[in-house]
């Protein structure tokens, strides 16, 4: 793999240093195993714009995205044996850093997914990604597989795993968005709260995949899914919680959801803007008869909920409760940035 690397002038991180061999212009990259150079053509729309980024991460080198390559013979690819994180940067910094390589490195423990980087390396990653791409607000996705081993569902060797990191520039949610709320439906698709996948941001994401495409569907916002026992869970890309007056209620880890760094955030703030908290198994009646909802993750930050089903939450409007929550976040997130500058 090192040699192939060698063969393609690119920038190196090494342990945690960059190395920039020269480049000669216009040469074009040849791989041992093929004669014709080749490279993607550039589209309009995401994908032309995603070519144009100056880097990506792949294993050790920082790449052009034309030359980002991995194994057909991935794991991750074949299997979806890995997992991925996704977080928001604001002014250049990524919030919540901690609690994103926390959940990381606690899901790779849970299915025994070993890989070389330290915490600190991957911070050093993560921060170099976003500098060399002139980044202030980004979205960064971390992707982690097992790697490339021979075929089978078990893997006899111990393959070293393959790590990709992306930073793009993010557009958050409008704020017309946040003033009308978003509409949801609760989805045909169910989670699985047995399933040790439920709590685990995976590369296992086509239940998740399903559920937002049956929104889509329904020109709705969000799929809200509920598990075989029938309580909610989550959406497919978000936490929900419901609001009664001085209360805040979200589904339990064990109905079977991710534990969002968001929502981690919104349970730390809630009791200290004099809202009561409660994790509890919530029935859909339950939801329905809310006086508010919203919807958590790291993108879209507190998002109210005011449609299921084509039934209003509440008077059909964001209501104080999710409004006092989301400034209570902003002002967090402005406060823990600056500390980074």
């Amino acid at each position: 793999m090192e040699k192939e690397r060698a063969s393609c002038p690119s920038e190196h991180f090494i342990r945690g240093a960059l190395r920039s061999p020269p480049e000669r212009e216009g040469e074009p990259c040849f791989r041992k195993d093929s004669r014709i150079p080749w490279s993607p053509p550039e589209r309009e729309g995401v994908i032309g714009r995603f070519l144009k980024m100056e880097k990506v991460f792949v294993n050790s080198s920082f790449v052009n995205p034309t030359r980002a390559k991995v194994s057909v013979f991935d794991r991750g690819f074949l299997y979806g044996d890995g997992l991925f994180e996704t977080m928001r940067a604001y002014s250049g910094k990524v919030f919540r850093l901690e609690d994103h390589l926390d959940r990381l490195f606690r899901s790779a423990r849970g299915i025994e997914l070993s890989f070389d980087y330290t915490r600190e390396e991957l911070k050093n990653i993560i921060g170099k990604i976003i500098e060399i791409n002139s980044l202030s607000e980004a979205y960064i996705r971390l992707t982690v597989s097992r790697g490339v081993s021979e075929p089978g569902l078990i893997s006899k060797s111990r393959p070293s795993a393959t790590l990709v990191i992306v930073a793009r520039n993010f557009k958050p949610p409008s704020p017309s968005e946040y003033e009308t709320g978003w509409r949801a439906i609760v989805v045909e698709t169910r989670q699985n709260q047995s399933s040790p996948l439920s709590r685990l941001k995976s590369l296992n994401f086509l239940n998740n995949i399903l559920a937002r495409r049956e929104a889509d569907t329904k020109r709705v916002d969000e799929g809200i899914l509920l598990n075989t026992l029938g309580h909610v869970t989550e959406a497919s890309t978000s936490n929900i919680f419901l609001a009664n007056k001085d209360s805040i209620i979200t589904p339990l880890e064990e109905s079977g959801l991710l534990p969002g760094i968001t929502r981690g955030v919104v349970l730390e703030l809630a009791p200290n803007l004099g809202f009561k908290v409660y994790e509890m198994r919530v029935a859909l009646s339950q939801l329905m008869r809310a006086k508010e909802a919203f919807l958590t993750n790291s993108l879209i930050e507190i998002m109210p909920l005011v449609e299921i089903d084509g039934r209003r939450i509440g008077n059909g409007r964001p209501g104080p409760i999710t409004e006092k929550i989301r400034r209570a976040y902003r002002a967090l997130v402005g406060r823990e940035i600056a500390t980074k500058r």
